[in-house]
């Protein structure tokens, strides 16, 4: 038997779309038998509309590395646990992916490294900022170069909470992709590279005094607005309310917002008053950031 518990992740960070993502301690858990018939399981808080058969996006996964390793495809019985909330912006897919991987690598004896997963991952997923928390753990940096994935751990255990708000309905990743615009202006462009270069310089040496200003954006959250009732109101109040920073996670609707642990509750509060008042439903996930990424246990 093997088991993988791998967290959740929030990605295009404030600036950093496409490339910035941190790793959350919200878990799925993949497990993975002997059997003598092919069968998936499904439990935890988030089973609705997932697949339960061979295009299950984890098993799918695991075929994927076997058959880049040239492992021949056992019958076994898999155990999906699924506590990531799915098409919310907090990296359900990559985790899937991931999970899948990792389960299907360790089963297979262990014979790919994580940085080699990671590419296996990118090539699924498309782009890295969830897969590479997701596998590294912490919060990361991966930039997609010509033949392969680069990704670092700026820091794997800063001092704050990321506070995650969940409206009550779903987004799917390629409904907020097509408001995107096809082209930005220049001045937008220097707009996000300073401030993913702040960022960065915030994470690293913990000048959280610097996120505020770190992890604002022009190239994608005020475009998805529209999709999310109350976004900027809402991480508005997360900052008037204490927060350092806050950001869309991934593509949305879930809202981050990185706290110190006694402004939590009342930074948790206020979101979710805010968004109650543009009609929306929501659960608030106070988190810390894993360190560990995807792990057999």
């Amino acid at each position: 038997m093997v088991r993988v518990r791998i967290p959740a992740t929030s990605a295009n960070l404030g600036p950093g779309f496409d490339c910035l993502g941190m790793a959350l301690s919200l878990y799925n858990v993949v497990q993975i038998e002997s059997s003598d018939v092919f069968q998936i399981t499904l439990k935890g808080d988030y089973t609705a509309g997932i697949t339960a058969d061979e295009t299950n996006l984890v098993w799918q996964s695991m075929c994927t590395l076997w058959e880049t390793i040239g492992f021949e495809i056992p019958t076994v019985s898999l155990e999906l646990e699924n506590n990531v909330p799915p098409t919310r912006g907090m990296g359900s897919s990559s985790a899937a992916i991931v999970g899948g991987l990792v389960a299907a690598n360790e089963w297979a004896g262990g014979v790919l490294s994580k940085p080699e997963i990671l590419q296996i991952a990118n090539q699924i997923e498309g782009h890295p900022d969830n897969v590479a928390p997701a596998l590294l753990g912490g919060i990361t940096l991966a930039v997609t170069a010509e033949t392969a994935v680069i990704a670092r751990t700026l820091h794997s255990n800063p001092q704050f909470m990321a506070l995650a708000i969940v409206p009550d309905f779903y987004l799917s990743t390629e409904k907020s992709r097509n408001v995107l615009p096809t082209s930005i202006s220049r001045a937008d462009a220097v707009y996000n590279l300073s401030r993913t270069a702040l960022l960065v310089e915030a994470l690293i040496h913990e000048n959280y005094e610097l996120l505020k200003e770190g992890m604002q954006d022009r190239l994608h959250q005020n475009q998805r607005a529209s999709l999310v009732p109350g976004l900027g109101e809402t991480l508005q109040v997360a900052l008037d309310s204490g927060a350092y920073g806050s950001a869309l996670s991934g593509s949305g609707p879930t809202i981050l917002a990185l706290v110190s642990p006694d402004k939590a509750e009342q930074v948790s509060q206020a979101m979710v008053d805010s968004l109650a008042g543009h009609g929306l439903s929501a659960k608030a996930y106070l988190l810390s950031v894993d360190s560990e990424g995807a792990a057999v246990i």
